[in-house]
């Protein structure tokens, strides 16, 4: 049985943000792009979003069409709180306002049990700024990107609920 316009929104929307995050988690294990602790924030959405969009996308048809468009709904609102965090940071980035007051976080990957480790592990740490990206790709931060992806998703989303609410 084929999926129906809101089940096959909330397909791409997951599909869209799988690739997203691991993207994100292959640039910070794989290539060494440690994130800030916006960008591990801009990360909530990915994880609570997508699971949710493949939930509703394999179980869609089954739920009442009001049920499903409300779902769609709070999906669109979770990927826009993502999308506004994007703009918030490139906007940083951009200096177009100030970053978060935490914008900078030690990485230490030691567990220090004295002091001498410690230092050891404060000398190994990096610091990661909000607001001087360390990647850029065709002149936008990966939060940039992010901002632009999150849109779509919320668009895809917005869609699927306006579908779900006019259908059954």
């Amino acid at each position: 049985m084929p999926m129906n316009l809101s089940s096959r929104a909330a397909l791409a929307a997951g599909l869209i943000g799988l690739v997203v995050i691991v993207s994100a988690l292959v640039l910070q294990h794989g290539f060494g792009y440690a994130p800030c602790p916006l960008c591990l924030e801009q990360r909530w959405p990915y994880y609570i979003g997508v699971p949710i969009a493949f939930i509703l996308a394999f179980t869609g048809d089954r739920l009442p069409a009001k049920a499903m468009a409300a779902a769609l709904l709070l999906l669109a609102i979770l990927f826009a709180y993502g999308c506004g965090l994007g703009i918030y940071q490139a906007g940083a980035e951009w200096e177009y306002w100030l970053g978060p007051a935490n914008c900078a976080a030690g990485n230490i990957g030691a567990n220090p049990a004295d002091v001498g480790g410690l230092f050891d592990a404060i000398d190994s740490s990096t610091v990661v700024s909000c607001t001087n990206p360390s990647l850029r790709i065709l002149g936008l931060s990966l939060a940039g990107w992010n901002a632009i992806v999150m849109a779509v998703m919320v668009l895809i989303t917005l869609k699927g609920a306006l579908s779900a609410a006019r259908s059954r």
